[in-house]
């Protein structure tokens, strides 16, 4: 599919159309639909369990998907030469692995033989996931978090035109998801499309252009971060008085009247929109904690 955003042809780079997948009489997708646009940051939301990395995998050629049709670069996913869409894709997932007696280095020295890419790319990805200086490490010597970046650094090294990560950042500490963070958002400037699975509805407001909510299989909701949270929001807004004082007051002509009167009275310090979060939103959707 081709879409206009603006003067400018936007392709549907993955396309997904009542996908289910059964594992004998489980069924664990459920007639799933979506569309991934070429340059977006598309974020698959939902708890463990839900079917996020079971769509990950099939949409990496990992797993055969039982039903429907799954499109990416235009063409079948079973119908993909296999070796030319692995070049084409970065893969992060929870079964990815390093050779453990070599170096940081050396890993992805070896990766940059096998995609033709310059060894020169190795500090530029090592710099993306805030690991430069330990370069020299070798892998079983490194944290669970330290080894998850360097396969993010891994899957980074050719420039893929798709990213996919399942839990990038879940065995992180705040500090380096914000640097990957920053890498993510990146390479997605430069052109590369991710789609990223997660739990984690902070990250998913932090990078995502559109997300989708899963849960039992199905997809529940389907939009912008921004466009949910207004369309989820009960219309009150927070105000804080030089008092201490906290009032909650409707966001309507009343209300914009009533924050007039307090900021010409210099009263007002601060004022918060009360929109929902993400986490919230999945919360009042499904009834069930993230």
């Amino acid at each position: 599919m081709i879409t206009f955003k603006g003067d400018v042809r936007v392709e549907d780079i993955i396309e997904v159309k009542n996908l289910t997948k059964a594992f004998s009489n489980k069924v664990v997708l459920k007639d799933v639909n979506f569309s991934v646009k070429k340059g977006e940051t598309f974020g698959f939301l939902g708890p463990s369990g839900s079917g996020k990395t079971t769509t990950i995998k099939i949409l990496t050629s990992q797993l055969l998907h039982t039903k429907g049709d799954v499109h990416i670069f235009n063409k079948p996913i079973q119908k993909q030469n296999k070796y030319d869409y692995m070049k084409k894709i970065g893969v992060l997932t929870d079964n990815s692995t390093l050779y453990e007696r070599l170096t940081i280095y050396d890993n992805l020295l070896l990766y940059c033989k096998l995609y033709d890419v310059d060894k020169k790319r190795i500090n530029e990805v090592l710099t993306d996931v805030n690991l430069l200086n330990e370069q020299k490490v070798i892998v079983q010597r490194l944290s669970k978090g330290m080894k998850q970046r360097v396969t993010l650094a891994r899957a980074l090294l050719h420039k893929p035109a798709i990213l996919f990560l399942d839990e990038p950042t879940s065995a992180l500490d705040p500090v380096n998801s914000k640097h990957i963070y920053r890498g993510l958002k990146k390479l997605n400037e430069e052109g590369t499309t991710i789609f990223l699975t997660t739990h984690d509805m902070h990250e998913a407001e932090e990078i995502c252009d559109r997300v989708a909510f899963l849960h039992n299989g199905e997809i529940k909701l389907l939009d912008t971060p921004q466009n949910l949270r207004c369309q989820y929001s009960e219309g009150f807004i927070s105000l804080m008085l030089k008092s201490g004082e906290v009032l909650t007051i409707k966001n309507d002509e009343q209300g914009a009247d009533k924050i007039s009167d307090y900021i010409k009275k210099k009263e007002l310090v601060s004022i918060h929109s009360n929109e929902p979060s993400l986490g919230d939103i999945f919360v009042r959707l499904t009834g069930s904690e993230l």
